[in-house]
């Protein structure tokens, strides 16, 4: 890597993982909350409705939130998802009954589970080499049989051997990143050494823009790619580089 990148690199991502960045990021939801539970269920379901205007992200959370009596954990062991309008518009084409499906995905995990990090570490799933993809492979199938043999590529993907599996890495970084700053590093399943940058189109654009990436398609070969590169920078901790790259994209930043 060009030594000039890797130095903006490391400056904006320094710069942009700080505290001001909560009040305007999805991650705010999940750092409401004390209980783990709560806090992976609000992160699941932030990340799985973050896409678009950020705005309307902020605000469709916050009603999502609200749905729940602000108490994601109770309303989802108590089965109060299955009294959601299945036609209630949640977030852009994400609806009601896409909301039921994921929760009766979890709710089988927390039936037998104290929390999602300790179901996946009883799959083991932090000792493969791509933990996300495992995880939305296993968590896939829960869903399924819990809804009667249907999919939901809204809540977990079903591509996934080419899905850049955006939504369910930014959520992991919000669980096991342990920095301190923006990310909760509540998770102990999965070392943060491999996650996976959470690939959007300003990440995407960016990484091109500064010659990290020649491949047009932002997909699972492009986030591996990308990732990989910023082991080279921080083998340890791989997407602290996100918030440079995501930081450089939204803010328009000339490079």
């Amino acid at each position: 890597m060009d030594a000039e990148v890797a130095n903006l690199l490391i400056t904006e991502a320094e710069r942009i993982n700080s505290r001001e960045f909560i009040a305007d990021d999805p991650v705010q939801f999940p750092r409401r909350f004390e209980d783990l539970r709560d806090i992976e269920i609000t992160a699941l379901l932030t990340a799985v409705i973050s896409w678009g205007k950020r705005t309307m992200i902020l605000r469709d959370a916050e009603r999502m939130l609200a749905m729940m009596e602000h108490q994601p954990y109770n309303f989802l062991m108590e089965g109060a998802y299955e009294a959601i309008d299945p036609d209630r518009n949640i977030h852009r084409t994400f609806f009601g009954r896409d909301m039921q499906w994921m929760m009766r995905m979890l709710h089988e995990v927390y039936r037998d589970h104290e929390s999602l990090d300790a179901f996946a570490a009883t799959r083991h799933v932090g000792d493969t080499e791509t933990p996300s993809w495992r995880l939305a492979e296993i968590l896939g199938n829960i869903g399924f049989e819990a809804n009667h043999g249907k999919n939901c590529a809204q809540c977990v993907p079903t591509n996934l051997r080419t899905t850049a599996l955006k939504r369910l890495n930014m959520a992991l970084r919000w669980l096991v990143r342990d920095d301190g700053i923006v990310d909760m590093g509540v998770w102990r399943s999965i070392p943060k050494s491999k996650l996976f940058i959470p690939m959007d189109v300003h990440v995407g654009n960016t990484a091109r823009s500064l010659g990290l990436l020649t491949r047009k398609a932002n997909d699972r070969k492009s986030t591996e790619e990308l990732t990989g590169l910023m082991r080279t920078l921080r083998p340890d901790d791989p997407c602290l580089f996100d918030y440079a790259l995501f930081g450089i994209g939204v803010e328009g930043k000339k490079i």
